[in-house]
């Protein structure tokens, strides 16, 4: 018998990191509401190709991957409503009610099970706040959760979850938090964060150090509660494991389009689906860099490689520092471990490579768009549309999706 699909909203989307976990575990999108439109256009890409997917059609995607068809010539295989129901606006008071009445046009008679989604997090994050005079105390971000508690009041769903970075549990000395929680309770839900106060990465097999706040929240007089979540040890390494199937380049080589495989499968790739069955990847490019940039990357992977030691800024040949401040920030360039996983993968990699240097010395470059997206373990047929630095902003905002999937699955199990 077929599971039946539950239908959820997915809130300040960025590129489909949190949905696709929940599509893989068996979720419906009913929309997708996102200001960003290289975002949007992602989304729309997905949406059309798990449409195909489903329907047994993927190779119009793959013509599309393979430049054989133009954007709009893919996304017109698709039915129309399926690329409305992605809805690039941004949320606020005056765009509450346009953006329900378009949902409400796709939703017919069905339920929306379960609303998902995390409002933009500089406003709650450690480092926004520290380069901020005011701490972001007068950043309008951080008013954005009232618009999400008003999605709760208009669908109803059985349960939310609502995802965000540490920093969010500090931010004003944790006023921010007690108000969020205030709201829900007034709109008639019950909201819990993990006992360990945020959940990380890494326990759901993503080869990467990445904590979140993971709130889940229910109706209020249901017998839901916050579902368990194990600590796995990583029996994988990021080196042979993620970055060794994938051809060799130079710092400013590669392609937005198809490249070949130069190995075989490694077993973590088969075991989390990152490669799923098809003999070629995209986006596997890399940013130029100057020669001082180089040179530092040289000196980071030695130091990382022979001596297992980090890279201390104020530490590198005066002819190579180029920034004044040498006491703050002294770890800006960072080697991916390859003996171990990655460090968090932020939104900044959109702006340079310096803390995701790739640690074969022999390719002494940044790590390239895909080898990014592998990171936060999206699949290698995930698409992200727009130029290489708006797809390395939506790979550095988003959720892993294997990490979503696991979120996911214990919701699916309770609902």
């Amino acid at each position: 018998m077929k599971k039946q699909k539950l239908n959820f909203i997915d809130l300040f989307s960025g590129a489909g990191g949190l949905s696709e976990g929940f599509i893989r575990a068996g979720f419906n999108p009913i929309a997708h509401v996102e200001m960003n439109k290289d975002a949007c256009d992602t989304l729309k890409t997905r949406t059309a190709y798990h449409y195909l997917k489903d329907n047994d059609n993927i190779e119009i995607y793959h013509k599309y991957l393979n430049k054989k068809i133009d954007r709009e010539e893919f996304w017109s295989s698709v039915p129309q409503n399926l690329i409305d129901s992605v809805i690039n606006t941004e949320i606020s008071r005056k765009t509450l009610n346009p953006i329900f009445q378009q949902i409400d046009s796709s939703l017919g008679d069905k339920n929306v099970d379960l609303i998902i989604g995390g409002p933009p997090c500089q406003a709650y994050s450690i480092v926004g706040r520290a380069r901020d005079p005011k701490g972001m105390v007068d950043d309008p971000r951080n008013h954005l959760y009232k618009h999400y508690v008003g999605f709760l009041k208009k669908y109803q769903p059985k349960m939310f979850v609502f995802e965000n970075v540490p920093g969010i549990l500090s931010a004003s000395n944790g006023t921010f938090l007690k108000k969020i929680f205030s709201a829900i309770d007034k709109a008639g839900y019950k909201i819990e964060i993990p006992s360990t106060k945020h959940l990380n990465s890494k326990n759901f097999n993503v080869l990467q150090d990445r904590k979140r706040v993971i709130m889940i929240g229910w109706k209020k007089g249901s017998r839901l509660k916050y579902p368990d979540f194990e600590e796995k040890a990583i029996k994988y390494n990021l080196g042979k494991s993620l970055f060794s199937d994938l051809p060799k380049l130079k710092h400013g080589e590669g392609s937005l389009g198809v490249v070949k495989y130069v190995k075989p499968i490694t077993e973590y790739l088969k075991e989390t689906g990152i490669r799923n069955g098809v003999n070629f990847t995209t986006q596997h490019i890399a940013r130029p860099h100057n020669e001082t940039d180089l040179e530092i990357y040289r000196i980071a992977v030695n130091l990382l490689i022979k001596k297992g030691k980090r890279l201390n800024y104020a530490d590198l040949p005066k002819r190579l520092i180029k920034h004044k401040n040498t006491t703050s920030f002294t770890n800006r360039f960072q080697v991916v471990n390859p003996n171990g996983i990655s460090n968090t993968v932020v939104a900044h990699i959109a702006m340079d490579g310096h803390y995701y240097i790739h640690p074969d010395i022999k390719q002494n470059r940044s790590i390239s768009l895909r080898e990014a997206a592998r990171l936060q373990s999206f699949p290698d047929d995930f698409f992200f549309e727009g130029s290489r630095t708006a797809a390395f902003k939506q790979i550095g905002n988003a959720v892993p999706p294997l990490m979503a999937e696991g979120i996911a699955n214990k919701i699916r199990e309770m609902l």
